[in-house]
């Protein structure tokens, strides 16, 4: 054999092994049982969503002003609900001091915890959990973003929740499991988070969590939410594969050696991705990654 038709047949062999061997490096098999919870996750996820009091149930979001707010499906209301299934006159929430009440109308029949109201405090400082008002398949209750005080409706009959049949994601890769050391503020911060509405509030963060990724360092602040941290954060698919405004993650709080696992392919929508009544925070300055998540939900529509 000619020693150039040698040379060549052990070249081509030789690229052959290093092309398996470096996809092989490139695409390490991911355990079954972390596939499994992955999936099991999206699953719950979804499902989340379309219950009938998850976000996709939203049919309204009107803010209230100081004094008498009337409610119903007659356009002269000051919050116009939907006129399916809304009476024309419910009746009115009064604002005042920062506390709401509410006073139904006597023809229509509306039910806290399946007691029929007539008045009732559905706002005040000293009420720890929203007060539910129903009238067939509506509910609706008082939230409170920054300064403003507003009115959240939902309609467990949306037909956003049929609409929406799965969420595209990246395929699923262990690699995006990223060990981060928790790195607490002493003391603990308040940092601004504005909303997609431009409203901004102060969050407690006790600190952020700081991980190597490709060689390169990086931290994102978390905002503390009962046993979990949460993270807003955006990257350089926002816009492109992902949501616009970013997206989110919870992380459980370090253990003893103070680190927590960072899932990105745990990493979802905000609620602003599938209705126009959601008050979405958005990534604060701090928490802008350089570097694209390829992990996660992806998003391809509009948003809100």
């Amino acid at each position: 054999m000619p020693k150039f038709i040698y040379y060549s047949v052990l070249l081509v062999l030789l690229i052959q092994v290093l092309f398996i061997t470096g996809c092989d490096r490139a695409t390490p098999a991911a355990d079954p049982a972390y596939l499994q919870e992955i999936h099991q996750w999206q699953e719950a996820r979804l499902a989340s969503l379309k219950k009938p009091t998850g976000w996709l149930s939203l049919a309204g979001l009107f803010w209230l002003k100081e004094g008498n707010n009337t409610f119903g499906s007659g356009a002269d209301n000051d919050l116009v609900f939907p006129q399916t299934g809304a009476p024309e006159k419910i009746g009115r929430f009064e604002l005042e001091n920062g506390e709401v009440m509410v006073y139904i109308n006597p023809a229509v029949e509306v039910y806290y915890d399946s007691i029929p109201v007539n008045e009732m405090k559905v706002f005040a400082p000293e009420l720890k959990s929203p007060v539910i008002l129903t009238y067939d398949n509506l509910s609706w209750f008082v939230i409170q973003r920054g300064s403003e005080i507003g009115v959240r409706l939902r309609d467990a009959s949306n037909p956003a929740i049929a609409a929406l049949q799965s969420i595209a994601t990246y395929p699923i890769d262990p690699q995006w499991q990223i060990r981060a050391t928790f790195e607490p503020y002493d003391p603990p911060r308040q940092i601004r988070i504005e909303n997609i509405l431009g409203m901004k509030t102060e969050e407690p963060c006790p600190g952020k969590l700081v991980f190597e990724l490709d060689g390169q360092t990086h931290s994102l602040d978390a905002v503390e939410e009962g046993d979990e941290l949460f993270i807003i954060f955006s990257d350089q698919t926002n816009g492109r594969e992902t949501y616009g405004a970013g997206r989110y993650i919870y992380t459980a709080k370090p253990g003893e050696d103070g680190t927590v696992i960072l899932d990105f392919n745990k990493a979802y929508n905000p609620p602003c991705a599938y209705t126009a009544y959601a008050t979405c925070p958005l990534p604060p300055s701090q928490n802008r990654l350089p570097l694209a998540v390829t992990a996660g939900e992806k998003f391809s529509g509009e948003g809100h």
